[in-house]
């Protein structure tokens, strides 16, 4: 019996939830359970950012990074500043990003000027002008990677409204989890997976995730680290966050930036709430897309008529993408709840049972709920029937949205 099935053996009798999810895991990608990781939480972009340049300055052996959106401003160009200095370390850098996130942040050809740095670039999925379904597969990804030793997830891109450098729409409320011990070797695989996909040469990721093994921490519960790809038929974000609302017995709390969610999600969240679950969604009252909030809102009076509570994050925009049930589960990571997160863009995050990182993430969810505004069926009713009827008519088309 190897390690994953003793551990999954070991879910088994400690606890059937999170058994069944790691069985689901296993059976949908191959992603192991492991023990005895250390998980930090950042409540806000700036937290991560200044963890994410502690750990950079340490890389001795590898840096990897995986952004869907990056920003010449403070956050990067202090990040950048750090990768010319390790390249001549020796260190091996490399760093994917996705074109579309990147189209008018970035010049078209900044993989040639990162590549005269040392750094090995490469563009996601680069914008073609013809119509093309593969246009809507985008790498919504953030990962980094530092020697084996440490990986980063959530929803902080490299950009300066994450950390509230630059203000776009009210202040920006992120988070992101830094995760030690051999969980890393599973970000590690899912970033040279990418990699490797239009490599000559392949890069053997045993050799680098050998980095992170034999460095279990003096942590309890469990990390599941996943990832998304929909060139599959395996749902894994969706179905992953369907298993923890249905496994909530006393309450299920999320944080979304988007709230346009199908059938199956939506009737999960409501069948919990009529079994007596105290469901919570917490999201933006200042949205960065306008055609976004207006689906939301589309989809209130339905849930909070049947149980489910609904609110808005009155001092700006809410980019965190969190998941937590019954102190002892919860989803981290870049899955929003909207159709192209769920089925269309390749994601990661990292599924938490009974680590003691859970307390600081309800904890953040109670103190980001007294900045918040709970929208009521009142409410509903009295928002702007103009808008209501743009949000039915956006909705038609929300699964391309």
């Amino acid at each position: 019996m190897n390690q994953n099935q003793e551990m999954v053996e070991y879910l088994r009798e400690a606890e059937p939830d999170a058994f069944r999810q790691a069985c689901f895991a296993w059976n949908s990608g191959y992603f192991p359970v492991y023990a005895g990781c250390e998980v930090t939480y950042f409540p806000l972009g700036e937290d991560k950012f200044e963890a994410l340049l502690r750990e950079l300055r340490k890389a001795k052996k590898f840096i990897f990074l995986e952004y869907f959106i990056i920003a010449e401003g403070i956050m990067w160009n202090s990040v950048l500043d750090i990768l010319k200095d390790k390249v001549k370390e020796g260190v091996d850098v490399r760093l994917i990003y996705d074109d579309a996130g990147c189209i008018t942040t970035l010049p078209p050809d900044y993989c040639k000027t990162l590549r005269r740095y040392g750094i090995k670039a490469k563009l996601f999925n680069p914008i073609e002008p013809h119509l093309a379904m593969q246009m809507n597969n985008r790498d919504h990804r953030k990962i980094a990677v530092i020697d084996g030793l440490c990986a980063f997830t959530g929803g902080v891109n490299l950009a300066d409204e994450y950390i509230n450098r630059y203000e776009r729409f009210g202040h920006w409320k992120d988070m992101a989890v830094m995760i030690r011990g051999e969980a890393v070797a599973t970000f590690t695989a899912i970033f040279l997976q990418f990699w490797n996909f239009d490599e000559q040469e392949k890069s053997d990721p045993s050799a680098f995730m050998a980095c992170s093994m034999n460095h279990s921490m003096p942590a309890e519960g469990v990390v599941i680290p996943f990832c998304d790809s929909p060139t599959d038929e395996d749902y894994v974000g969706q179905q992953t966050h369907i298993n923890l609302i249905n496994s909530a017995r006393r309450f299920l709390y999320a944080t979304t930036p988007y709230l346009v969610i199908d059938q199956e999600t939506r009737m999960a969240l409501i069948l919990a709430a009529k079994n007596g679950v105290d469901v919570r969604i917490l999201v933006p009252h200042i949205p960065d897309k306008k055609y976004a909030y207006l689906l939301a809102r589309t989809y209130y009076q339905q849930l909070i008529s049947n149980g489910v509570e609904i609110y808005e994050y009155t001092p700006g925009f809410v980019h965190a993408k969190v998941f937590t049930c019954d102190d002892e589960r919860a989803v981290v990571g870049t899955i929003n709840l909207d159709y192209r997160s769920l089925y269309l863009h390749f994601e990661c995050a990292a599924y938490i049972w009974k680590n003691p990182v859970i307390n600081d993430i309800e904890l953040d969810f109670f103190h980001t709920l007294e900045k918040c505004q709970r929208i009521d069926l009142e409410n509903c009713k009295k928002y702007n029937p103009i808008a209501k009827v743009a949000g039915q008519i956006l909705r038609l088309i929300a699964p391309l949205m």
